[in-house]
């Protein structure tokens, strides 16, 4: 992620009644004086929130090498939304009108949602077949709208894994240079498989040893850990023989537990394990008791295992 640059803006005095050492009301968990105290905004913790399918949003973002959604804006206009496009570019027009937006790029600024947003807006001005110019995105901030504020918030993010990238060029006539480009890509492609009815669940296999489980979590992160150390002290936590829980990890404000899988065993498979530990994870859920002291013993274990990305 890019260096945040300072404002120049002189401090923000604190409000009657805040301790400049205390927490921020934010929520940010930084003191006020280093926060909204000192003059310039803290990064948005969740950008997709509010987003139909954020937790998608974030593996789009972080995790899935090939995937593409269909977003429809405010006006009605369609976007195609894909994992990543050809050079890290934020978006790009075909000389049908087709637009693409990337999700992953090479910088981003303390709001992800205005930097896609501004690359959205940049691509709906463009004509067709020419350059998206969206303007300042990455450390610089961007100047555009945020996604909540530019797509239809009632359409559905619906995620089509591809085990290519070969819709990048679909409807042009490449060059031998885009050819060799798309070989490249290709090559670097982790198989992927989404796992069907479970949300942002993304089996993978980097290697011939082990493959893994990555579902992104649409719970608060407090809630979940609780949870999950319910389950990993009632040895509930696995997905069946051969699995491990290998931790988990924080993106834009999301928890992403993590499961070390055979690789021998076809994704579908784990399907049904997997909607298993589902009707486990939403019963835990639901406890209110405190924490027993085995479960606090857990919970301090899986919280040793978590890392954050973003």
């Amino acid at each position: 992620m890019a260096s945040r640059k300072r404002s120049s803006a002189p401090a923000a005095v604190a409000p009657e009644g805040i301790n400049p050492k205390a927490p921020c009301p934010c929520g940010s968990g930084r003191r006020y004086k280093h926060c909204h105290g000192s003059g310039y905004a803290p990064p948005v913790t969740r950008p997709f929130e509010g987003l139909p399918g954020e937790a998608d949003w974030v593996a789009l973002r972080e995790l899935v090498p090939a995937a593409t959604a269909k977003l429809r804006t405010t006006e009605g206009r369609e976007v195609t939304l894909a994992s990543v496009l050809p050079g890290g570019a934020p978006a790009l027009v075909r000389a049908n009108g087709e637009i693409l937006v990337g999700a992953q790029l090479p910088t981003s600024s303390d709001d992800v949602s205005r930097d896609l947003g501004t690359a959205v807006a940049a691509a709906l001005e463009a004509p067709a077949g020419a350059p998206v110019e969206p303007g300042p995105i990455g450390g610089a901030g961007s100047a555009g709208p945020r996604l909540q504020e530019i797509l239809d918030l009632t359409a559905p993010l619906e995620v089509t894994v591809h085990d290519s990238f070969d819709f990048w060029l679909e409807g042009t006539e490449p060059g031998a240079a885009a050819r060799a480009g798309l070989r490249q890509a290709n090559e670097a492609i982790l198989p992927t498989v989404r796992l069907d009815g479970l949300g942002a669940a993304y089996w993978v296999r980097p290697g011939n040893e082990r493959a893994h489980l990555r579902w992104v979590r649409p719970e608060e992160e407090d809630r979940l850990l609780d949870a999950l150390a319910r389950l990993s002290a009632a040895e509930q936590i696995l997905l069946g023989e051969g699995t491990r829980y290998a931790g988990a990890f924080r993106a834009h404000g999301l928890v992403v537990p993590v499961w070390d899988l055979p690789a021998d065993t076809p994704a579908e498979e784990w399907i049904a394990p997997a909607t298993e530990f589902q009707t486990r994870l939403e019963q835990a859920l639901t406890e209110t008791a405190p924490l027993t002291a085995d479960e606090r013993r857990s919970r301090a274990g899986l919280l040793s295992r978590q890392i954050t990305l973003r």
